[in-house]
């Protein structure tokens, strides 16, 4: 388990964000914040460089990470993807886990919070990528049911998920480079990285 302090407002896990913002944001609040579109990732382009704010998923059986891509990525990569406007990290992983692997895990703890800073390979844009790394208990959920690889479909896009061990990731074609190193070393408590690919 793990502690949330500075809400001064909780919402639970599975609480529709759009109405808690509804039921919960004040008409002055509204007025000072113009307009919230909560259905917007947090995310902007320039010419040469992105910005993202994402949640991903650490997932981990018998010494294997789940990693996954997609028909637009020639790499493996963690699942979980862009938070909200008006999201929790907590909420946007949850989300992202319904939406890419149908299931409903539980988040033991928060592991890392890192500054990215890399170049893409499919886009060649400079990426600034702020990430929350949770690492997740799905105990509960039919997930080692669906085999060693497999494919889901989330909207139109294909994903392709595979059970890594740690001595394979240490070769394969993975971002972010610097959980191939770490995956041994978990850390006990929140922290804060700063990596440049």
């Amino acid at each position: 388990m793990y502690k949330i302090v500075g809400t001064t407002k909780m919402i639970a896990s599975n609480t529709n964000v759009k109405q808690f913002l509804i039921n919960n944001i004040t008409p002055a609040e509204m007025n000072r914040h113009s307009v919230i579109n909560v259905n917007m990732d947090i995310t902007y382009t320039t010419n040469i460089s992105k910005f993202n704010y994402r949640a991903a998923a650490v997932i981990i059986s018998n010494n294997k990470i789940l990693v996954m891509k997609d028909e637009r990525s020639p790499y493996f990569y963690l699942p979980g993807g862009r938070i909200q406007m008006g999201e929790t990290a907590e909420h946007a992983i949850l989300r992202e886990l319904d939406e890419e692997l149908h299931i409903s895990p539980e988040i033991v703890r928060p592991l890392w919070f890192v500054q990215n800073f890399f170049t893409e390979d499919v886009d060649s844009l400079n990426y600034h990528e702020i990430c929350i790394y949770f690492l997740m208990d799905f105990s509960k959920t039919d997930l080692l049911n669906k085999g060693e690889h497999f494919t889901l479909n989330e909207g139109s896009h294909i994903l392709d998920f595979e059970w890594l061990s740690f001595e394979n990731l240490q070769t394969s074609y993975f971002y972010p480079g610097f959980l191939k190193k770490e995956i041994h070393n978990l850390p006990d408590c929140f922290t804060i990285r700063t990596d440049y690919d």
